[in-house]
């Protein structure tokens, strides 16, 4: 099991800054979601910027939500931040 999510950032380029229960800190890139199905809301930065952190991951007000392992595998890493 991959770590889980501690904060989050939204950019206004579609990219999380994502800081993991590692102290781990990544940047998650959004682009390759907004034409596919339940993330194409996400196309609306007003919208994207109401990220926050559920469930030790990612997720939006209409319960879109990315898993913390893809999150966690995919990001690109940049520094660990020690709590």
């Amino acid at each position: 099991m991959s770590p889980r999510v501690k904060s989050v950032v939204a950019s206004p380029d579609y990219k999380l800054e994502i800081t993991f229960t590692t102290g781990e800190v990544g940047i998650y890139d959004c682009t390759p979601l907004l034409h596919f199905g339940v993330f194409e809301e996400l196309q609306d930065p007003a919208y994207f910027k109401q990220v926050s952190v559920a469930g030790g991951t990612v997720a939006w007000p209409h319960e879109q939500d990315i898993c913390p392992d893809t999150l966690y595998a995919d990001s690109q890493k940049l520094a660990t931040r020690h709590p």
